[in-house]
């Protein structure tokens, strides 16, 4: 992968503590690879504050979002919700969430779930914001609340892996839909080969997920592990071929789509608009 492209990461958990020891370094190999635009995902709400702080120390180049995680919710009150409009009035969150609902594990209760869910949904409504959403194994339940609570603001499911059902129930909502390493997978990504497909070229993003996700197609991979944002060019890599369209292309579509899906050539008081 010699030839460098400008890339957007709509996706990095760069607060986790595998990136404690070196995090600059990881920040520097991702510009490094053309990786010029990065979304941190705030997963909790000590996890938002962490991200805005280290996304300001990156201005024009790092963004974050405010929220939730369903894993999180069973934590989560009503000041969590204030504590988060208050978040995102910084300048450089851009998005509620990460929000959503997780069946698979029920780390929270499903009530709970449903219940911040909804609450962040209504937020990022009131604020005019974009939603970054997660789903797992919920795709009804999911679907039932962004019809009931979401009226207009963009949202975009982070990590699809689901069924072709799924997907199309998403594009029908008008969701966007961000790729990730799981594309990469033999086994368990396959059918994302051929998913991907239907996604309109203006509705797709791509991401890492980093640490998580570490793409299999890379032919060295880091005795640790871990996934870095520098290693996006895999996934725009693998993306590009399934839809048999130069990687510049897809590079390019994929930025200029999360540049203005997040906003990120607006003026400082993106909030009202003026």
């Amino acid at each position: 992968m010699n030839e460098v492209f400008e890339l957007a990461d709509i996706g990095v958990n760069l607060g986790h503590r595998s990136f404690q020891p070196d995090r600059p370094e990881v920040i520097e190999r991702a510009f490094a690879a053309g990786v010029e635009t990065m979304v941190i995902t705030g997963a909790s709400l000590a996890g938002s504050r962490q991200a805005q702080q280290l996304a300001a120390h990156y201005p024009g180049r790092l963004f974050s979002t405010a929220g939730v995680h369903p894993h999180e919710s069973r934590n989560c009150t009503a000041e969590t919700i204030a504590e988060l409009r208050r978040l995102a009035a910084l300048d450089n969150v851009m998005a509620i969430g990460e929000c959503g609902l997780d069946f698979n594990r029920d780390f929270s209760p499903r009530p709970q779930q449903e219940k911040w869910f909804e609450a962040q949904v209504a937020l990022a409504e009131e604020l005019g914001m974009p939603l970054f959403l997660h789903e797992r194994d919920a795709q009804q339940r999911f679907c039932e609340i962004l019809r009931a609570v979401r009226k207009g603001v963009p949202a975009v499911l982070h990590c699809f892996t689901g069924t072709g059902e799924g997907l199309r129930q998403c594009l029908d909502m008008g969701l966007h839909i961000g790729i990730t390493g799981w594309i990469c997978d033999e086994r368990r990504g396959a059918h994302l080969r051929e998913l991907v497909r239907e996604i309109p070229l203006e509705r797709l993003m791509l991401e890492t997920d980093a640490p998580f996700l570490l793409p299999r197609t890379m032919p060295r991979k880091p005795k640790n592990g871990r996934n870095e944002p520098a290693f996006l060019p895999y996934v725009l890599s693998t993306v590009a071929e399934c839809l048999g369209r130069p990687a510049r292309e897809i590079a390019e579509a994929t930025s200029r789509t999360a540049r203005e899906f997040f906003r990120l050539d607006a003026p400082l008081n993106k909030k009202t608009g003026l």
